[in-house]
């Protein structure tokens, strides 16, 4: 049984969370805007990333449909990780997150813009 055999919250806020929860799921999506990326690839760009974390976090996303995972026939064998159209409309959540960051969120505590 995986984590998503149950309904989500009715609230697309809290639905939101369950499924981005954490950081490294909302930073694998924004480490997939580019394009597809290998598991090594993602783990580089992900420094502190466990192995067993990446790939929880990579099968819940495939789950929620925002991640594809591609296997190719090759010697040594190839896996591409891919957002899905849905995952790739995540784009505009995270260039508002990171902009709302930017102007209202001081990068040292106890510093507050006004």
């Amino acid at each position: 049984m995986s984590d998503l055999d149950h309904d989500l919250p009715e609230c697309g806020v809290a639905r939101f969370l369950a499924v981005l929860e954490g950081t490294w799921a909302t930073l694998i999506v924004r480490d997939l805007l580019p394009g597809p990326k290998r598991f090594t690839e993602l783990r580089a760009g992900l420094p502190g990333i466990s192995p067993k974390t990446l790939s929880a976090r990579l099968r819940r996303l495939e789950e929620t449909g925002l991640v594809t995972r591609t296997a190719y026939a090759e010697v040594p064998p190839r896996v591409e990780y891919e957002l899905t159209e849905a995952g790739t409309r995540l784009r505009k959540v995270l260039d508002t997150m990171a902009e709302w960051a930017e102007r209202d969120l001081p990068v040292r505590l106890g510093t507050v813009r006004r």
